[in-house]
């Protein structure tokens, strides 16, 4: 794909985000989302490209980004080992 393929590409899909959202489509939560992961994607391309100080500032700006995404499923996370490790010391006294 050359350059004007890519822009062209680019183009019609920002255009198309935004006759969605005219229409009432909000597509910001998927945008956002993806922002991270394409930072990070960046980042690796960047350090491939020997490019390893701007590779490395994209890579840390997307996982801190990604991060603060995913903050949520991290809690769930450690709530659930909570509840694991609870239940295992509640057996390990009943046994004792």
């Amino acid at each position: 794909m050359n350059s004007k393929s890519a822009l062209g590409a680019l183009l019609v899909v920002l255009g198309g985000i935004v006759v969605l959202n005219f229409i009432g489509v909000n597509l910001g939560w998927i945008i956002g989302l993806l922002m991270p992961f394409i930072l990070i994607g960046l980042g690796v391309l960047g350090l491939k490209n020997d490019k390893k100080i701007i590779g490395g500032i994209l890579i840390v700006v997307g996982a801190i980004m990604l991060l603060g995404k995913l903050a949520g499923i991290f809690t769930l996370l450690l709530a659930i080992g909570l509840i694991v490790w609870g239940v295992s010391v509640f057996k390990g006294a009943r046994r004792a």
